[in-house]
């Protein structure tokens, strides 16, 4: 089985600075210590309310980051705006809801097909990456083929409420199955942890994991490094079963 790729989500490195509006921990130095502890890439989610993550947060992972840099954000027209001025590696599009404490769940690809062509169209223009974060349903996987972008994000967050609930590890190995037959690159994220990533981590087709909250969570009683690799060596023990 091939290596799973790990991305780092930083968004709450910023959390805890945005606590007290100072200027650290800087998530673009958090982001080269999980570079230097193995992460393959660095994710960052700019909300459009900016609660944790900062445009100037942005233009530094951008500028900086010596590892692929991936953005997740809505797509309105400002944000695409921003995206294809800075042009990260890759734009992960994600639905956004003001009120919500994190994602609840994934783009319904066929709301507002409108804005969402519209998004997808500006990033291939400007040469970005593109990636749906949609919930492992068939249709949505489908749609997202129609679309030709490059890459799905699987929202892992219903498994990782109920990780013994087997309908929900069942639906992301058939939605992880599918689009990878349907030539989409596949990636998954959302509340993993270390007692959790196993199962998603084994998902053959699945060669990308996002996780954010748990490392920096660990972060505070181990150190960032050190939990980077913590997590790192769960994904590739599951990997090789």
């Amino acid at each position: 089985m091939t290596r799973q790729r790990l991305y780092i989500n930083i968004d709450h490195v910023a959390t805890v600075r945005q606590a007290r509006r100072a200027a650290y921990p800087d998530p673009v130095r958090a982001a080269r210590l999980c570079e230097d502890a193995g992460a393959d890439g660095i994710t960052a989610h700019l909300r459009e309310d900016r609660r944790h993550i900062q445009d100037a947060d942005i233009e530094g992972l951008v500028a900086q980051a010596r590892t692929p840099f991936n953005l997740e954000l809505a797509a309105t027209d400002a944000m695409i705006a921003l995206a294809t001025r800075l042009r990260p590696h890759q734009v992960t599009l994600v639905p956004e809801k003001r009120e919500e404490v994190t994602t609840e769940g994934g783009l319904d690809l066929f709301h507002d097909p409108a804005r969402l062509e519209a998004a997808i169209l500006a990033l291939r223009a400007a040469n970005i990456r593109t990636s749906l974060f949609i919930d492992p349903d068939a249709r949505q996987v489908e749609r997202a083929a129609a679309l030709r972008v490059e890459a799905i994000e699987l929202h892992t967050g219903r498994y990782c409420e109920a990780p013994s609930h087997t309908p929900h590890l069942t639906a992301l190995r058939a939605a992880a199955a599918h689009a990878a037959s349907l030539g989409l690159a596949v990636h998954a994220g959302h509340g993993l942890t270390l007692t959790n990533v196993g199962p998603v981590a084994a998902i053959p087709e699945c060669e990308e994991l996002n996780i954010g909250h748990a490392i920096v969570a660990d972060a505070i009683f181990v150190g960032l490094p050190e939990a980077v690799r913590r997590m790192r060596a769960a994904m590739d023990a599951a990997r090789r079963g």
